[in-house]
């Protein structure tokens, strides 16, 4: 009885052991935060814009290859800044691919969305479709850089010169991604960047704009700032600052950055070497010219060559404690918040990889043996 016993506890710590999150936020040694925020408690000065808040700010115009960055509480209220600036109204149009708080953000705004359908080959929007949506009521562009690739950026700049249309970026899965060189944040009127927990670079909670007019910077400022140009003078603004203590958490991220995407990208690689050949799974491809962070690892299940479905696949691993994602499933432009015009929503290909997307485990802690076991769980009925 004594060794049944011991084999049910050592069977549990075993199970318990094989526990795989979706993510894991990337996070510095202790010590070295508690070094980094030590000044803090000596001056007190926790929040309204000092020294952590400036020396990032400037730390990730270098890392980023951008002209200019402003932070932010979170990416969601980053972008609603970012569309305020430009005073619209009308339609944007989007992705149906992405986080509710892109289409969010466009609500806010008093503007309505207008749904482009995607890319198979890397679920950025399709620059055809785009184009065929403009019409006198557009009055931005909103593309989604989604799991690191993407847009097609060049052609987006044309479309926005033609049609004298400004483009503002969701890239809350771009971080450091560089396209021929170019820092991905230099495209574009504006970038949205993310700084939330669950991605690659991260203050705990926080975002960013960057952009290339530099008469942005002080605007975005006062917006943050709930309006304050001085003492006397407000605009309409809103409380979006980022504290010096989530400021300092990203100075420590931002110094090991290079390291998490390189465990990343390794993990990356093994999944590529174990599901490549798999009939009826769909892997995502590198972009030419495009150096990738790794955000994600995305898979497509083709459930009539692969002989499962998706959701199959989903509950096998939850029951192996393998938290997996349909990312994005449903679409946004299915929910019902954002049903307002569905005549405009004609995006079958999108519809069809909502279906079929798993995004797999991926964080810099996780290791080559936990990925073999993740992809042994997904191939168990081959």
């Amino acid at each position: 009885m004594e060794k049944i016993e011991r084999s049910m506890v050592e069977k549990r710590l075993f199970d318990k052991m094989k526990n795989i999150p979706f993510i894991k936020p990337s996070v510095p040694p202790i010590d070295e935060y508690f070094n980094e925020i030590s000044d803090i408690w000596h001056t007190t000065m926790f929040t309204n814009i000092h020294s952590k808040h400036e020396k990032l700010e400037d730390a990730l115009k270098k890392h980023l290859a951008v002209n200019n960055v402003s932070l932010f509480v979170n990416g969601h209220m980053a972008l609603e800044a970012a569309l305020s600036y430009f005073q619209l109204k009308g339609e944007v149009i989007t992705s149906p691919f992405t986080f509710s708080s892109t289409c969010l953000a466009i609500m806010r705004n008093g503007l309505t969305p207008v749904f482009c359908d995607i890319n198979e080959k890397n679920y950025t929007v399709n620059v055809d479709s785009l184009e065929r949506l403009i019409n006198e009521k557009t009055c931005a562009v909103l593309p989604v850089h989604i799991y690191g690739n993407v847009c097609d950026v060049y052609a987006i700049e044309k479309i926005s010169e033609k049609y004298e249309v400004p483009v503002i970026y969701d890239a809350a899965h771009a971080f450091g991604v560089k396209v021929n060189e170019r820092g991905i944040g230099s495209f574009g009127n504006i970038s949205m960047f993310s700084f939330h927990s669950t991605k690659v670079f991260n203050t705990v909670e926080g975002g960013a704009l960057t952009y290339a007019d530099d008469k942005m910077y002080e605007h975005f400022a006062h917006f943050r700032n709930f309006g304050q140009k001085n003492r006397e003078t407000v605009i309409v603004g809103a409380n979006m600052k980022m504290s010096e203590l989530h400021a300092a958490m990203g100075l420590c991220n931002l110094r090991h950055i290079n390291s998490c995407i390189e465990k990343r990208k390794n993990c990356v690689n093994r999944y590529n070497e174990r599901l490549i050949d798999i009939k009826g799974l769909h892997l995502n491809q590198p972009q030419n010219g495009v150096v990738s962070n790794y955000t994600h690892y995305p898979i497509r299940i083709n459930e009539k060559e692969f002989g499962e479905t998706r959701d199959s696949v989903f509950e096998r691993l939850s029951r192996h404690d393998i938290t997996t994602q349909k990312y994005y499933y449903p679409l946004v432009s299915n929910m019902a918040i954002f049903d307002k015009n569905p005549s405009n929503y004609d995006t079958p290909v999108a519809d069809e990889i909502a279906k079929q997307i798993l995004v797999l485990p991926l964080y810099s802690e996780l290791t080559i043996e936990d990925v073999d076991y993740v992809c042994k769980i997904i191939l168990e009925h081959q």
